[in-house]
């Protein structure tokens, strides 16, 4: 009978890593699916390396990450700005709520991704890797090949820009669940007077189709156009699928609290939400291009922390 082959201490070390390496690189490029490209294209560099000159596998991995994810958003920004609609991120499934989770949930938020599209690669790597990981100044000059002033100065301006433009309230995880739990009840009996105590006055619906779906071009603000798109949502025929074909699920998506729609063979669409102060909810984003529904589509769900 042959035995399962052992992996070998240069593979070990790898895997050691190949969370952190996913979690940089996604929160860089917003995308799971090039996240994932970028954990085997620094594989492939790891397995070719001369790793006795490797003396912390850990930094030499994260270099390898943080600089394959900037060459690629660099090659795919051009994409990015003549999408068809708004562009949103890859949503995916997040874990269990663990204290660690809670406090590592705002770096991946779709709220924050979507600020972060806004910076240069370099700006957001250097954003990734301070407020996300904790990097020292140092350690991230290293990584992203850059002087430690020129890093010092990317990261302030990064946070500069990401505090003038990311949501300034942060609601109880426990409450956000709860008005989550209230809006898919809602929203899927079709309550309209729920879901208009639920919404923000200033609510905006955002919807990512890619031009694969169709979807709205432009964001859908105010509340009472925002409460009757839901509350329809019962009664119409979606991307092909009947309501009574439908299923929907709230769980964790991007490290707060979210909705799946299936229909018989696949997933449909994913909603995420952002809270005011009030905890009504503020913003909704709703990805529907069926290329970046491949991650929540497999069931994995990716640690926060």
């Amino acid at each position: 009978m042959t035995q399962p082959r052992q992996a070998g201490p240069d593979q070990l070390a790898f895997q050691q890593y190949r969370t952190l390496l996913f979690s940089v690189a996604y929160r860089i490029l917003g995308s799971a699916a090039d996240a994932e490209d970028v954990v085997q294209d620094a594989w492939l560099k790891w397995s070719a390396a001369d790793r006795s000159q490797v003396a912390d596998p850990k930094a030499y991995l994260t270099r390898i990450a943080s600089n394959l994810s900037m060459e690629r958003l660099r090659s795919t920004r051009h994409q990015r700005e003549t999408y068809v609609g708004p562009w949103l991120p890859e949503p995916i499934l997040t874990g269990p709520d663990t204290a660690d989770e809670v406090a590592a949930a705002d770096t991946v938020s779709m709220a924050l991704l979507v600020v972060l599209e806004t910076l240069s690669p370099l700006e957001r790597a250097v954003f990734v890797l301070k407020e996300a990981f904790a990097f020292s100044y140092a350690e991230i000059a290293d990584a992203v090949e850059r002087s430690e002033p020129a890093v010092r100065q990317a990261a302030h301006r990064a946070r500069e820009h990401v505090q003038a433009r990311r949501p300034r309230f942060t609601a109880d995880r426990t409450r956000q669940r709860h008005v989550a739990e209230r809006f898919f009840a809602a929203a899927t009996g079709g309550d309209i007077n729920t879901l208009m105590e639920l919404l923000s006055p200033d609510v905006t619906l955002w919807t990512d189709g890619g031009g694969k779906v169709r979807q709205a071009l432009k964001p859908v603000v105010g509340l009472d156009t925002v409460a009757r798109w839901f509350a329809a949502l019962g009664t119409m025929t979606y991307q092909g699928v009947e309501p009574g074909q439908m299923r929907a699920e709230l769980t964790w998506i991007n490290g707060g609290p979210g909705v799946v729609f299936r229909g018989p063979e696949r997933v449909i669409a994913t909603l995420t939400f952002d809270f005011d102060a009030e905890s009504r909810i503020l913003a909704i984003r709703n990805v529907a291009n069926p290329d970046k529904l491949h991650a929540v589509a497999g069931g994995t769900r990716h640690p926060l922390s």
